[in-house]
């Protein structure tokens, strides 16, 4: 018998529903206690957040928005629910969090400030308090562009690497002794042929279109070996590859400085296989996991795989978002909104995904997740829900089930984990 798409999607969501609530009687084994679990462990939550005292929008999709800045959580390890304790109040959006490799300093993108007349955003740095994970303003400055949306860390903690959505630039920002940061060394633009409303790789009657009226640099990361520098810009359907002068703080265009996607598809964000050698890249408005060989002597990235990150049936719209590899490199997996679900897939012995299937969300647009530090729990921002829901992950298959827990914070965007000292 053939349901139609609405029957289909409600028998769907109750299996899940009735998996989930089965297994959290029946945990996945993840391995034994660690000493770690006796260290406090803090979670922090970047969010969309309107000026202090404005009237906060009942829905939205892109910034002001319903949070109050960054929100803090105590996480409890052997559950994975989260308790709100304190936050910072920031009207600017804070919607992007990095931290540094100690869990001393925290850096937020703050994509609705503008510090300038040429509308450039803001970038902060923070202090973290060792014993209580509370957050002390060390200072801001400008992003290199307008809607700073994406920033990491480049290994040698010395600099902030900045993707600004807006101004289709990156930028390379120093960090000091202190954790402050400091003007930026390097701000490139994006420029070249905008590509077309329609993804080539679109699911059937597929109405997305969102990044493809200008550039758009969506996110910013150096290669593990830091020697380049990779970004993409989602308008221009193009991953960037940059060489990294770390002593300038300079970018410079590699030998294979740029490789082009599908038209229309729409790259977001990326992430490097454990071993160095896999790029797996998200495209937003095509649904599609590309996976290339990556060559960490050059920087080349070679194609290879193109898999849709939905369901075999699908069809209408959606918007994909975050992608994050297992830390133990056997899983990806990748967010789809609209049709609120986390894509799971394995990885095979040379890089190349097969689909294992997905998990409803339990909210509205998930805009990103996180891994804790163990990779026991997966924590879930549904952007227009309102809320954070956490799964717990089966590290044999990869599957995940939802643990019960919901925590409110009004369009969560990012979330980021920091054990303090005992």
């Amino acid at each position: 018998m053939q349901l139609s798409p609405p029957i289909r999607t409600y028998l769907l969501r109750a299996v899940l529903t009735a998996a989930s609530i089965f297994a959290i009687s029946c945990p996945s084994s993840m391995g034994d206690e660690s000493p770690d679990d006796a260290r406090p462990l803090i979670a922090y939550v970047g969010t969309f957040s309107s000026p202090l005292g404005d009237v906060l929008p009942t829905q939205v999709d892109l910034p002001p928005g319903n949070g109050r800045g960054i929100h803090l959580f105590r996480v409890d390890r052997k559950t994975g629910d989260l308790t709100p304790f304190t936050q910072v109040e920031m009207g600017n959006s804070p919607s992007c969090l990095a931290v540094n490799r100690d869990g001393t300093r925290l850096y937020s993108t703050n994509e609705t400030d503008r510090s300038s007349a040429d509308k450039q955003g803001t970038v902060s740095a923070f202090s973290i308090n060792r014993t209580d994970g509370t957050l002390t303003l060390l200072n801001s400055v400008g992003s290199g562009g307008d809607g700073p949306t994406y920033a990491s860390l480049h290994a040698d903690g010395r600099h902030l690497l900045v993707a600004n959505y807006f101004g289709g630039s990156i930028a390379v920002l120093p960090i000091t002794s202190t954790g402050e940061l400091g003007d930026a060394t390097d701000v490139k633009r994006d420029g070249g042929q905008i590509g077309p409303a329609r993804a080539t790789n679109a699911p059937a009657g597929s109405f997305a279109f969102s990044g493809h009226d200008r550039t758009h640099a969506h996110m910013i990361q150096a290669d593990p070996t830091g020697n380049f520098v990779l970004h993409v810009d989602l308008g221009l359907d193009r991953i960037f590859v940059w060489s990294f002068d770390r002593e300038a703080g300079r970018l410079a265009p590699a030998e294979h400085h740029e490789i082009a996607l599908p038209s229309g598809d729409g790259p977001r964000h990326f992430h490097f296989h454990p071993n160095g050698r896999w790029f797996y890249s998200v495209q937003e408005e095509g649904s599609t996991i590309a996976l290339f060989d990556y060559d960490s002597t050059t920087g080349r990235l070679n194609p290879r795989q193109t898999i849709s990150t939905l369901p075999p049936g699908f069809a209408g719209s959606n918007f994909c978002s975050e992608i994050l590899v297992s830390a133990d490199g056997k899983f990806v997996y990748v967010g789809n909104r609209l049709h609120d679900s986390v894509g799971i897939f394995s990885v095979a012995s040379d890089g190349t995904l097969e689909y294992v299937g997905e998990e409803w969300t339990r909210g509205d647009y998930p805009r990103s997740f996180n891994f804790d530090p163990s990779g026991r729990f997966l924590y879930c921002c549904n952007q227009r829900a309102d809320n954070v829901t956490v799964f717990r992950v089966d590290g044999e298959s990869g599957k995940l089930s939802f643990t019960g827990q919901y925590a409110a914070v009004g369009n969560p965007s990012s979330i980021v984990f920091v054990d303090l000292a005992k």
